[in-house]
């Protein structure tokens, strides 16, 4: 499972002209699924995400984690985090998982997210066309891969 990770004022997902989730201060979650994912990738993710310290402390050092700021979260399926661009210039996505696999993790990760995280967590709709607005702050920006534990 491939995150990219990005600590926002506040941020949308917009399916036609329906608001599917919205949150303000906290993370902005786009996750990728890959064939090898399992709850292990999960754990792993989620854990490494909610305990992250990348929110300032009184004194602007960053100290705190989304949970100690009382930070919100938007999770958004994002399945061309595994394109590779490798070959030509069409990117390719075999190295994501099928739709229903990843389905599958995606309602496990928004789950179990859900089950740990306190606070209030948002998500968009899987295999949906969704327009994301955002605004990073920071900005922070930051890509964790199960895989690599990067």
């Amino acid at each position: 499972m491939r995150i990219v990770l990005q600590r926002v004022k506040e941020a949308s997902v917009k399916i036609d002209t329906e608001i599917a989730g919205s949150i303000q201060a906290g993370l902005l979650i786009y996750l990728g699924i890959e064939d090898e994912d399992h709850q292990s990738d999960i754990d792993w993710l989620i854990k490494k995400v909610t305990q992250m310290r990348i929110f300032s402390d009184e004194e602007g050092k960053m100290n705190l984690n989304v949970n100690e700021v009382g930070g919100e979260i938007l999770v958004v399926s994002q399945f061309t985090l595994y394109a590779s661009t490798k070959k030509g210039n069409r990117p390719s996505f075999t190295k994501a998982a099928k739709p229903e696999k990843a389905k599958t993790l995606y309602q496990d990760f928004t789950a179990t997210l859900k089950d740990v995280y306190a606070g209030n967590v948002q998500t968009g709709r899987f295999g949906a066309n969704m327009q994301v607005a955002s605004i990073n702050d920071g900005p922070l920006t930051f890509w964790l891969d199960s895989k690599e534990k990067n």
